[in-house]
């Protein structure tokens, strides 16, 4: 058999390096895995407390949201329940936008005056509101003891 004279060294190639390796020049030395099968073995950290830290954290903030958005809700349904007592209202004149009108209630439901109830003796006063540009009326002061949350809701 002859041999294969391309896997045969050649006098005139130069010899492997058989110096020991320095620890630094290793690629795998300060990666946070392992590299290989001898390394130190990874052992996963108790995350029970973090989990429980983090879920709480989590709860607290959701309901906190949850109580904003409830606040931001019934501020809006109450927006509504003023327009439309208002718009609902009967009145004989065109409201101008930025001026103040007030609410009465009569017997046969509720209007929308010009007069303020130190002048108007006698009526029921529920507000005193203001018509915005936007064409919403946003109430000034309301009289004491009136619910509009309780006129709202449904009669069952």
């Amino acid at each position: 058999m002859i041999p294969d004279t391309n896997r045969l060294r050649r006098m005139s190639d130069p010899l492997p390096n058989l110096e020991p390796v320095d620890d630094e020049s290793r690629p795998g030395r300060f990666l946070p895995y392992p590299v290989s099968t001898l390394s130190a073995s990874i052992l996963p950290s108790d995350l029970s407390s973090f989990r429980s830290r983090g879920a709480a954290g989590v709860e607290r903030h959701f309901r906190r949201q949850m109580a904003e958005l409830r606040n931001q809700y019934m501020a809006l349904i109450d927006q509504f329940n003023w327009n439309k007592l208002v718009y609902e209202a009967r009145f004989a004149f065109e409201p101008l936008v930025g001026e103040t009108y007030h609410l009465y209630e009569m017997s046969d439901g509720f209007t929308l005056s010009m007069i303020e109830p130190a002048r108007w003796r006698g009526k029921k006063w529920i507000a005193s509101l203001v018509l915005t540009s936007g064409g919403h009326w946003e109430p000034v002061e309301v009289a004491d003891g009136f619910d509009l949350r309780s006129l709202a809701a449904p009669e069952g």
